[in-house]
Parts: C-alpha cells; structure tokens; sequence
C-alpha cells in the first residue's frame, strides 16, 4: 500500500511542481511588459490572432492594456514568484513524504474549490469540470492520509493502554 501511495503523492507534487512552473514562466514573460507600451504589445497580439481591435472584447482587453503600468507589472511578475515558490516548496514536501506539505496541499486545495463550482456553475464545460474533479480528489486523498496518519498515530496508545 506503501507505494501505491508514495506513486499517488509523487503524482501529486509532480503536478504542483508544473504549476509552479508554468506560473513562474508566466511571471516572467509579464516582465518583458516592462518599459514597453502594453497598448502596442496587446495590439500586436490581436494582429497576430487575427482579432478585429473594432470587437468588444478586444476594446476590453486594449483598454485593460492601456491601465499597465511598470509597477503592476512588477507586481504581477513578484506575485506570480511567490505563487511559484509556494507550489515548489509543496511539490518537494510532497515528494518527500512530507506531513506538512500534505497539510498543504489539503488547505490550499481546499480553498480554490468553492471558487471553481461557483465558475462551473456559471459557464460549464469539460475544462472546468476536468479541474474541479482533480482538485477534489487531491483534497479528498490528502484528507485520507492525513486521517490515515492520525489514526496510526492513536493506535499505539490504545495498544499500550491493554
């Protein structure tokens, strides 16, 4: 059971750590926004996307761009970093066997799901599910050993106590 288990957490960690990853990616291609006028990037991405700037949604999305300054970016870029070191440093308690990282995984896990049923409730689709139903299941499996552990722990002392 051990190691069906530690292949599960392993499992569990490698995901956190892509998350991390992609986030920190992300962080970092926000930085080239830095000195640059996010108008003409945000405008040169819809040409490439072959989006009319005259729809809705690119207006938005123009507008939105037009708001960038140097110090949201950096915001962004340094919020993006520490969201990056937390899923690192899950993902190697995780590897590791760690208690603590299952704790957090568990309350961090926790914490998105109302978020993701109200965006599935709003606009379902697969996507949304796919992630609603990995997100539960970690938090439902990291409950388990985290009970799992309790148990084992309580069980010495109702031996000894015979």
């Amino acid at each position: 059971m051990h190691s069906r288990q530690l292949k599960a957490l392993r499992a569990v960690a490698s995901v956190e750590f892509l998350k991390g990853l992609v986030v920190l990616l992300a962080g970092f291609g926000v930085l080239r926004l830095v000195h640059r006028d996010a108008w003409d990037v945000a405008e040169d991405f819809l040409e490439r996307l072959h989006i009319s700037p005259e729809t809705h949604y690119a207006q938005v999305f123009l507008n939105l761009a037009d708001q960038v300054t140097d110090t949201k970016v950096w915001a962004v870029a340094i919020g993006a970093l520490a969201y990056s070191c937390l899923r690192f440093l899950e993902a190697y308690g995780l590897w590791r066997e760690r208690a603590w990282a299952e704790w957090l995984a568990l309350v961090s896990g926790a914490i998105y799901l109302p978020f993701e049923i109200f965006e599935l409730a709003r606009r379902p689709d697969w996507v949304r599910a796919a992630i609603f139903l990995v997100n539960l299941g970690v938090v439902i499996y990291m409950a388990f050993l985290r009970l799992q552990a309790r148990e084992r722990h309580a069980l010495p002392a109702t031996e000894s106590a015979d």
